[in-house]
């Protein structure tokens, strides 16, 4: 039977995946619909305008049921984290008021003038409202990040009658950790958007629906594709170097490293045990790579997991999994959309239908990605709350067992209708394609009728 802490932490998982699930979707489709906007204002191309109106409508069927799994997800650190709140509370608490009256008013204030606004203001000022609703969007990713940073990298803070007080908001906000952990999540989010307008595109060329309008909609989403993919990978690099010097059993579970040494080769075929003591199979390692993928040095020094307390240990196997997964779908993303550009410019993308279908299968990976990322960030951290500083089991709040299974079942009926709901009206309207507008018809009557 499962206890109060296994319980809580599997309904605040559940939450956030479910959250996560929207958010993506969210940071990277918006900035799409503004450039399809921006492009309409700057030549008046009609076909860009429906563009926006197209994409736009999928946006906001995300958006306002995002809304409202994010609003539970924040409930549960008074419900089921309460010791944690208490604990954190004067720091975590500015970061998400600050995403909540800044950033949520931003983007839904300038939702609804973009929503409402079509033929009512000028065409400049609504391109700037859609604009106004990315700034807010991920001006949201900007501040409950921060606060998530600071669990895994706490700075500018000090212990005062036993919990922990905010002494220096500037280092919060310029929590190195918090910034690549940032950029690293809101890219993946730009990847999983534009494959996520590539895939659709592709069901419709396929099918041959309305070519210049997805071939356009497919080469915006493919530059976009081209360039989040690669600044993944890029700030990927850079967030696995800092997890290493700040989170040494995180980054040892993510290469399933048990001794300590210089100069640490990495392992091509390499197995982790379950049982989270060493590894099954070790086999045909690259001299030194690890130490230098850590530290840019080939000589330096990597702790290993046998010189980190076996409490204190993350579930090795499950980290390193999720890592080795997510890299090779992020891989196979940067593969995807240079082999698009490469088609696009020779004139063979509408002839690629293999191509085209393996775009229609992809549109989950990205998602599948994302949740593998938040698994090495969050099991990574393991058995921290707040790394180095409290631990998980200490966070959860005193209730009833039984109130915890109520509030998880409650959960995931809630969240599964708002999923199967968002997935139908996505698939309804992208198979649907747009509503195109028809040039304005002008009868000109050149006999008008002589009344007697």
């Amino acid at each position: 039977m499962m206890d109060l802490v296994t319980l809580s932490r599997i309904q605040f998982a559940l939450t956030v995946a479910f959250h996560f699930l929207f958010v993506p979707l969210t940071l990277g489709l918006v900035i799409l619909v503004a450039i399809m906007e921006t492009l309409y204002v700057k030549t008046d191309n009609p076909v860009y305008k429906n563009m926006a109106k197209f994409w736009g409508k999928l946006f906001i069927i995300n958006f306002a049921l995002g809304v409202v799994t994010g609003i539970t997800m924040e409930f549960q650190f008074g419900t089921n984290w309460a010791n944690y709140s208490k604990y954190v509370g004067d720091i975590f608490g500015a970061p998400l008021a600050i995403e909540a009256t800044v950033a949520f008013f931003l983007e839904s204030t300038f939702l609804g003038l973009w929503i409402y606004g079509w033929d009512k203001v000028s065409k400049k000022f609504h391109a700037f409202s859609i604009w106004m609703v990315a700034l807010g969007t991920n001006l949201s990713a900007v501040w409950i990040i921060i606060a998530n940073g600071w669990m895994q990298h706490p700075v500018g803070f000090m212990i005062r009658n036993g919990r922990a007080e905010l002494v220096d908001f500037l280092a919060v906000v310029s929590n190195k950790y918090a910034w690549l952990m940032f950029f690293h999540t809101v890219l993946s989010g730009y990847v999983l958007s534009s494959f996520f307008v590539l895939g659709v595109s592709a069901y419709h060329l396929l099918k041959k629906n309305q070519i210049d309008f997805f071939k356009k909609s497919f080469q915006i989403a493919l530059v976009f594709a081209i360039f989040s993919s690669i600044m993944v990978a890029v700030l990927g690099d850079l967030n696995g170097s800092n997890v290493a010097e700040v989170q040494p059993s995180k980054f040892a579970a993510m290469e399933a490293i048990w001794e300590t040494q210089e100069g640490a080769p990495m392992y091509l075929l390499q197995i982790p045990s379950w049982n989270n003591d060493g590894n099954i199979i070790e086999a045909i390692g690259i001299p030194k790579l690890t130490s230098f993928l850590a530290f840019k040095d080939p000589n330096a020094k990597v702790i290993g997991l046998n010189d980190i307390p076996k409490e204190e240990r993350p579930p090795v196997a499950l980290v390193f999994y999720a890592f080795r997964i997510m890299v090779g779908l992020g891989v196979y993303f940067i593969v995807m959309a240079l082999l698009g550009w490469y088609l696009d410019r020779k004139g063979k993308l509408l002839d690629s239908r293999r191509y085209l279908k393996m775009l229609l299968y992809s549109i989950p990976l990205p998602y599948i990605a994302i949740n593998l990322g938040w698994v090495v960030a969050e099991v990574g951290r393991q058995p921290w709350i707040v790394y180095g500083l409290m631990k998980t089991v200490d966070g959860v709040s005193p209730v009833p067992i039984s109130q915890v299974w109520a509030t998880l079942i409650g959960v995931i009926i809630f969240y599964s209708i708002l999923i199967v709901a968002d997935i139908y009206l996505l698939v309804k309207y992208a198979k649907k394609g747009p509503d195109l507008e028809q040039p304005a018809q002008i009868n000109i009557n050149t006999s008008p009728s002589i009344q007697a």
